[in-house]
């Protein structure tokens, strides 16, 4: 859309470069005053065959024949290009909408990011990075402006329409980073009410906030700002266990990776203890806690400890290793 936008302004500049020609040519040849000039240009360059205004000198009717030999021709190519250039931005930005909405309608278990701002610029990346599919809802043009390579949807995330267009009813989770607080409330209870089974979550800015968001229906909140005070406070605190968290959880860290695997229904390893899944001793994986199915969190499991389906592991260890561990809980049971 920018490089049309180029063109057209292209084409509006010739054809005010051409008529500026013509009037300061008759004004200066001619003698006639500004609105006589530009009347004797226009009707020139128009070719609509109306009689001069004043009777031309000898150079006048020169300057005639050059301004129709070379203006005529260029204002009648900037019309043209300029009409092209609006016919196929408009086609565009209808193809455009229209290949979009048959993205969306394909999507499935996706996530809706609600709001583009500096937090969700973060969560976009990270979740491309993870090759999760997701579409942004943003409100603000120049906030998603040359984003063509995201689904994006322009609305109003607190109202329905806006997620009903993002396949709220299609999606797996929902984040809604947008900045204030009562938005966020908005989008969770809109959210909640299209769509009962979605993982919401939702940022939080102000003290009580947490709460009011939890009740609306949110699965899970996070205040950036109490976060990062906790953050630069360990940071001080305790500098080495943030530096191997930092490392850890690092997007692109082909060396350790802290990651959550779901072991799957009828999955090889479910009624398995860790010791027999060989996943310390043959994989070099450790696990560092396994939480159940109905919600409880098992620090430190030890080697005697069985894991279920429907269990989540959080592992730590180099990606290749954890990718063979998540397939391995994808793999049913022989029979």
């Amino acid at each position: 859309m920018k490089e049309l936008r180029k063109k057209l302004l292209f084409a509006l500049l010739l054809i005010f470069l051409v008529i500026s020609f013509g009037t300061l040519g008759y004004m200066l040849i001619e003698r006639w005053n500004f609105p006589d000039s530009l009347y004797m240009t226009i009707i020139t360059l128009a070719s609509v065959g109306y009689r001069e205004v004043h009777e031309l000198s000898f150079n006048g009717r020169m300057f005639t024949i050059v301004l129709i030999m070379g203006g005529v021709g260029t204002v009648a190519y900037a019309l043209t290009a300029g009409a092209k250039i609006i016919l196929e931005g408009e086609l565009q930005d209808i193809f455009g909408r229209r290949r979009l909405e048959k993205k969306i309608k394909e999507l499935k278990d996706h996530y809706i990011i609600c709001g583009y701002g500096r937090i969700g610029k973060i969560i976009c990346k990270e979740l491309r990075e993870n090759g999760l599919k997701f579409v942004i809802v943003e409100k603000n043009p120049d906030l998603i402006a040359d984003k063509e390579d995201f689904l994006i949807v322009q609305g109003d995330a607190t109202r329905d329409e806006a997620l009903k267009e993002a396949g709220i009813d299609k999606a797996k989770g929902l984040i809604s980073v947008l900045p204030t607080d009562a938005e966020n409330l908005f989008v969770v209870l809109s959210a909640r009410g299209l769509n009962p089974y979605l993982s919401i979550v939702a940022r939080a800015g102000e003290e009580g906030s947490e709460q009011k968001l939890l009740r609306a229906g949110a699965d899970r909140v996070v205040s950036p700002y109490h976060i990062g005070g906790l953050r630069i406070a360990h940071t001080v605190l305790k500098p080495a266990v943030v530096d191997f968290i930092e490392f850890a959880t690092k997007s692109g860290n082909i060396d350790l990776q802290l990651e959550e695997i779901t072991i799957e229904k009828n999955s090889q390893l479910s009624g398995l203890s860790l010791d027999e899944c060989g996943i310390g001793k043959d994989l070099g994986i450790i696990i560092v806690a396994i939480k159940t199915a109905n919600g409880d969190l098992k620090f430190n499991p030890t080697f005697r400890s069985a894991i279920h389906a429907g269990d989540t592991l959080i592992a730590l260890g180099e990606i290749s290793k954890l990718k063979l561990l998540e397939d391995m809980t994808k793999t049913e049971k022989q029979d």
